[in-house]
């Protein structure tokens, strides 16, 4: 059972420090966001975050909901 427990942690970290490497060894290094509006290749493509594409759309529609009191587009 020890031994087990022991080899179960020793895995994680040696996972954890592979995953880390980029991190630790680069100058000011961090993790990458994972938010879809912050990709490079998403930004090229013209995609943005759900709630950023939603408010988008309902902008553009000519049938759109007048939503609070300050909103007279």
């Amino acid at each position: 059972m020890l031994k087990l427990l022991l080899l179960t942690l020793g895995i994680c970290a040696v996972s954890i420090l592979l995953l880390s490497v980029r991190i630790i060894l680069q100058k000011g290094g961090k993790f990458r966001s994972l938010h879809v509006g912050q990709s490079p290749d998403m930004r090229k493509k013209g995609i943005h975050c759900v709630q950023s594409m939603d408010r988008m759309m309902r902008q553009q529609s000519p049938y759109r909901v007048k939503e609070s009191a300050g909103d007279d587009r």
